[in-house]
């Protein structure tokens, strides 16, 4: 039995961080329901790569969801809405701050309807503050954050992170929020206001950024693949290619030294503790580059196996379709779409005992359950889906 079977959510999001939230929660087996604008669906449904003219991209955050195509500019999509809204648990929207109350959908008018719902607004900025209605996207938010600052090569500009990891954290700290106004519901009996910004959730992972400027006065900047406060832990070029290596105690800096025949770095004091080995990392480095330098990256590789110290090539994305263990933990789903043909996505990391992994439904055509949406939640006649049809409330 899935953990979320019987919880059912009614989702009015587009792009990435409301989608990827609604589909986790979908992949734990909470019923969703999709609502689209007729005849444009989803931003996301015109983004490329297509099959057969449908959306991988949107394929790929959409997953385990029903689309219901309503227009809610209109009175009698509206009234739709709100018939749905009394038997939902949660409902999900990341439009601009505004948007939903300018509908007469916003958290006052759908809590006087349903008392219990869990009510989640994923945006840019938040729900306050002076920039809350300014539209945003992952990359303005990764240049806003900070994030962008302090990636990329020291000789090089500041670089975008390659994942939307904006929207990505945005997206989990909305579901990790929902589960615990879900739980706090079993308590209380009445849901929740959750207020989730992508700035917010970009800040909250910046980790030791923040501390470092905060007690040394100094601005992070950018410093390619090393860590800012551990050493050795960054790539390196092997005789054929490159690894990356992270050395994050001084037993493994022991061990290290040991592999590498360099018995003597041990107790020199330039390189004995982390610390010094932080403040001497320019004279450190040379070193390290000639040793690796020596092997190729699959030697290394054995060599710091053996001595256990974590390790790995810096694989290209089509490595990871071979990748044992991604392999063996199923991380690569193939889905099979009623258009598009079968496609493979990353699956759900979270594991349950008591299941046998995610639900693994295709995400929806535009409008592909309107029809039997308001037949089964509402109870409609055909004729009456179909006078909606004809007026263009529907899909």
């Amino acid at each position: 039995m899935k953990v979320l079977k019987g919880i059912k959510v009614l989702e009015l999001t587009q792009g990435v961080s409301g989608p990827f939230c609604t589909m986790v929660l979908g992949d734990m087996g909470a019923e969703i329901i999709k609502i689209e604008q007729p005849g444009k669906g989803d931003d996301s449904r015109s983004f490329g790569p297509f099959v057969h003219n449908e959306s991988a991209y949107f394929m790929s955050v959409n997953r385990n969801k029903k689309s219901l195509a309503l227009d809610l500019s209109k009175k009698e999509g509206i009234q739709i809405f709100q018939q749905l809204v009394k038997e939902a648990d949660i409902f999900v929207e990341n439009y601009i701050p505004g948007t939903m109350q300018r509908l007469g959908i916003g958290y006052s008018h759908v809590k006087a309807i349903n008392e219990r719902i869990i009510y989640c607004s994923i945006s840019g900025y938040g729900q306050d503050g002076p920039l809350s209605e300014k539209p945003a996207y992952d990359a303005v938010i990764q240049a806003m954050s900070g994030i962008m600052s302090i990636t990329g090569q020291s000789d090089g500009q500041p670089t975008r992170v390659g994942a939307p990891v904006g929207d990505m954290t945005a997206a989990l700290y909305g579901a990790i929020a929902i589960m615990g106004a879900l739980y706090k519901r079993e308590t209380t009996g009445v849901g929740d206001r959750l207020d989730i910004a992508i700035l917010d959730s970009q800040v909250s992972v910046l980790e030791n950024a923040i501390v470092r400027y905060d007690v040394l006065g100094e601005v992070p900047e950018l410093i390619g693949n090393r860590h800012a406060s551990i050493v050795p832990f960054e790539t390196f070029m092997t005789r054929n290619n490159h690894i990356m290596v992270a050395i994050g105690n001084n037993r493994m800096w022991v061990d290290f030294c040991k592999l590498v025949k360099r018995e003597d770095m041990i107790n020199d004091y330039r390189f004995s503790t982390n610390k010094k080995r932080l403040e001497y990392y320019h004279e450190l480095k040379p070193i390290l580059n000639k040793v690796f330098i020596e092997h190729t990256t699959e030697e290394w590789q054995r060599k710091l196996d053996d001595v256990k110290i974590p390790n790995s090539p810096i694989n290209s994305i089509d490595k990871l379709f071979g990748n044992e263990q991604i392999k063996a933990r199923k991380m690569l789903m193939d889905i099979t779409h009623d258009k598009g043909g079968r496609i493979t996505a990353p699956s759900s990391p979270i594991r349950f005992s008591s299941d046998d992994g995610p639900q693994n439904v295709s995400a929806p055509l535009l409008g592909q359950h309107t029809k039997e949406l308001l037949r089964e939640k509402l109870f409609m006649e055909e004729k009456e889906i179909d006078n909606l049809i004809k007026e263009g409330i529907i899909q």
